[in-house]
């Protein structure tokens, strides 16, 4: 089969048992939507991050729609974030009728540059959502005091960051609100669609729990504010609930995968991945950098390993987003990183000898361009 930049074949070889048993005792239970175990798991993922409210949700773009919805976020306002990151973050401002506003990234790692918030800042601003990027932490010291001084709302985007930390503090903690996905390849991730929402703040957890559901509070009634049927289902819920006690142990495992790769890798041209002051990386991308990315991953697809760019097409140059009025060379930094970043293989049952394979034909490739 070759190696793929993702697999969950053989994490669900090992843990099949309990995902069966998980599946079994929801379809026994007689409850099927918002239950026990959506409960159950919201509390725990509360817990995990040390925070009051977590509302579970059906994916990780309905996380960050009623988030901003339950912020306050809609027709007119705009959201600063970056346009290195899936389209899903912006598309989401999009959908609750706010504009996206692009500031440009650290060229070492891809992380919004915070520095650059207040020069984009009009009275039009109603939120900064930064995107906690392949698995490490924007500054969101530096960000919150910006909020504070204008009077904004702060969404983290942890899709990419689950468990990852800045100065021993879990991403998701800081702002307003935190949006999460568990699609498949995350670093929690469910065997389908799903999400969730953390937050401190019980009016906003109120405001969520009602737009998922309608809008509604009592059964059939809607409240002033239509929602949607954003619901988390029961199965997955279960399902994350019992993989969020493995959590740790999926992150050890990515930093010994990244370090393998760190140290196979060094001497080589290839841009590594560079760590933030005061990070804790969970390495849900391995993303490294060279100018002849097509030629290395076509070498490499010849050798059965595959592999990936994240991300390819900066938010800002899509077409879907063209109305936005952007042209090349508005955010270089973005843009240079798009062109040539890739990724490597990465997913917690990566063996050794495949790592070995991946770094063997990396070198090979590389001293003979």
């Amino acid at each position: 089969m070759g190696i793929k930049v993702w697999n969950y074949l053989a994490e669900y070889d090992a843990e099949r048992a309990d995902i069966l048993d998980a599946v079994d005792t929801v379809f026994r239970s007689g409850q099927l939507i918002l239950g026990q175990r959506v409960g159950d798991f919201e509390r725990a993922f509360a817990d995990y991050h040390g925070v009051p409210h977590c509302a579970g949700v059906d994916n990780g773009t309905n996380a960050l729609v009623l988030a901003l919805r339950a912020l306050g976020v809609g027709r007119g306002d705009e959201v600063i974030t970056v346009a290195n990151t899936a389209a899903p973050t912006v598309v989401a401002i999009d959908a609750v009728g706010a504009t996206p506003v692009f500031v440009d990234v650290h060229p070492e790692t891809y992380l919004m540059d915070v520095d650059r918030v207040p020069d984009v800042i009009t009275e039009r601003t109603k939120c900064l959502l930064p995107v906690h990027l392949y698995g490490q932490c924007v500054d969101l010291a530096a960000l919150t005091e910006h909020a504070a001084a204008y009077g904004l709302a702060v969404l983290e985007d942890c899709a990419q960051a689950h468990g990852a930390r800045r100065h021993g503090k879990l991403a998701g903690t800081t702002g307003d609100a935190a949006a999460f996905s568990f699609y498949p390849t995350k670093v929690l991730g469910a065997y389908g669609d799903a999400g969730a929402v953390i937050t401190s703040t019980p009016a906003v957890d109120a405001a969520l729990r009602r737009l998922r559901y309608y809008g509604m509070e009592d059964r059939y009634f809607v409240e002033a504010t239509p929602g949607h049927n954003s619901r988390l289902d029961e199965v997955h819920a279960e399902i994350l609930r019992r993989k969020l006690t493995r959590l740790d142990d999926y992150l050890a495992a990515r930093r010994a995968i990244a370090a393998r790769y760190a140290e196979g890798l060094a001497g080589t041209d290839l841009v590594l991945p560079a760590l933030a002051e005061g990070n804790d990386h969970v390495y849900y991308l391995y993303v490294v950098r060279h100018p002849q990315r097509e030629r290395i991953i076509a070498e490499l697809a010849a050798r059965d390993i595959t592999l990936n760019v994240s991300y390819r097409w900066p938010v800002h140059r899509m077409k879907g987003f063209a109305h936005l009025g952007h042209r090349r060379g508005d955010l270089p930094v973005t843009e240079r990183a798009a062109d040539e970043i890739f990724s490597l293989p990465m997913y917690p049952s990566l063996t050794k000898a495949e790592q070995d394979l991946v770094v063997e034909a990396l070198r090979d490739v590389l001293a003979a361009l």
